[in-house]
């Protein structure tokens, strides 16, 4: 296939829309279900992009979320512990254990339940039956992959009334060095960003504190790389293997932090007792649900535990979640990994980081303010390791 057609391009107004390659070759990807539009495809090839790029840096499947040209979490294959099964309600799936895309999957897709709503995957590797089931429950609206297994894509295929999006990417597809981009008439080229991120990115560590363990490496890696693929400016906290906040496209590096902080500490609220014993009525949907935790975990629109209220959500009066016992919980948090996409000019950040039990830090430095951004790292016990590199992405 040389051209697809779009219904449209960002909004329904800008017709008409398709895609093709400049040189005029095969395009490297097959639609095996559905019919992708132009944010779907802008989400399907960076997310992809991210999903190859962790593998190739861990040597472990991995997946993403993606809504809006950004990753709402990525995360590798490790082992979910039962606290964060049962905050994803996945702590009854049969064989989940053995099967490291799937648990990649849960992962990313149970990081921001709210954010990756409507959202679309990206795997590593070949889809398989687990995994598609894992995602055919979810409100999606579509997924890329190298291959599917034939129960995978039966499983898929009958998604949203048989109208799921389903993209098969050639995984050994590697595109021109040179980039071209139009805004207002205007073309725009420069050199695709092949920057290699990997552990020796990491040996700058410029704090007193040097002690970078392995685990902390794969997640300094893992928001990193999410970071490459996250509209700027962006910062990611990662944890076990998976982002768990990320902050993207604010103008202010605090800001990112500031979000990116909250949604951090949301993920780990979601693991609180109080949290995992909440009691649903049995017809609350997964979205409302989704929401009615969110507003449990940080009071938003409406207060969920009050008389009048949480009759609507629970089948009995939830114990309150104070400010208590957030604060508790979270202080016992640590070891958290924070990657930057380009130099903190304050320490301010890095009190907020640590707030959120951050203990250590990629970003590229090469601030004016270095000096005491660094003094910060210091007096909290943190490492920090100086990139050299910017990780914008527009």
């Amino acid at each position: 296939m040389k051209e697809f057609e779009l219904k449209y391009g960002c909004n329904p107004n800008q017709k008409p829309a398709h895609l093709d390659l400049l040189d005029g070759g095969d395009l490297p990807f097959e639609i095996l279900n559905g019919r992708p539009g132009y944010i779907n495809f802008m989400d399907a090839l960076n997310s992809w992009q991210l999903v190859k790029e962790l593998k190739a840096a861990t040597g472990m499947p991995c997946a993403t979320s993606f809504k809006h040209v950004s990753p709402t979490s990525a995360a590798v294959g490790k082992v979910l512990p039962i606290e964060l099964k049962k905050a994803c309600f996945v702590e009854d799936v049969a064989a989940l254990d053995e099967n490291p895309l799937a648990c990649a999957y849960v992962r990313a897709r149970g990081t921001d339940r709210m954010c990756s709503f409507g959202d679309w995957v990206a795997l590593s590797d070949v889809c398989d039956e687990l995994t598609a089931s894992l995602i055919a429950p979810e409100v999606s609206d579509g997924v890329i992959a190298p291959g599917y297994t034939e129960k995978a894509l039966e499983i898929l295929k009958a998604k949203r009334k048989g109208s799921y999006n389903v993209v098969r990417i050639d995984p050994d597809y590697v595109p021109k060095e040179q980039e071209i981009k139009e805004v207002f008439g205007i073309a725009f080229h420069q050199g695709r960003n092949n920057f290699k991120i990997d552990e020796a990115l990491l040996s700058n560590i410029v704090t007193e504190n040097k002690e970078l363990p392995a685990d902390a490496k794969i997640d300094l890696i893992v928001s990193l790389i999410t970071l490459k693929y996250t509209q700027s400016n962006s910062v990611c906290f990662a944890y076990d293997g998976q982002a768990i906040g990320v902050g993207a496209g604010q103008q202010s590096r605090i800001h990112c932090t500031r979000l990116a902080g909250t949604k951090a500490d949301t993920w780990f609220l979601r693991q609180h007792p109080k949290t995992l014993g909440l009691k649903f009525r049995a017809d609350l949907g997964r979205a409302n649900r989704d929401n009615v935790i969110d507003g449990y975990i940080n009071g938003n629109e409406e207060d969920v535990c009050a008389d009048g209220i949480w009759q609507n959500y629970f089948t009995e009066q939830p114990e309150r979640l104070t400010e208590g016992d957030k604060k508790a919980w979270l202080a016992s948090r640590r070891n958290v990994a924070l990657g930057s996409d380009a130099f903190f000019p304050f320490s301010d950040n890095i009190k907020r980081a640590f707030a959120s039990g951050v203990k250590y830090i990629a970003e590229p430095g090469g601030s004016i303010r270095d000096d005491l951004v660094i003094e910060e790292c210091n007096k909290k016990g943190m490492v920090m390791a100086f990139t050299g590199m910017r990780l914008f992405h527009h």
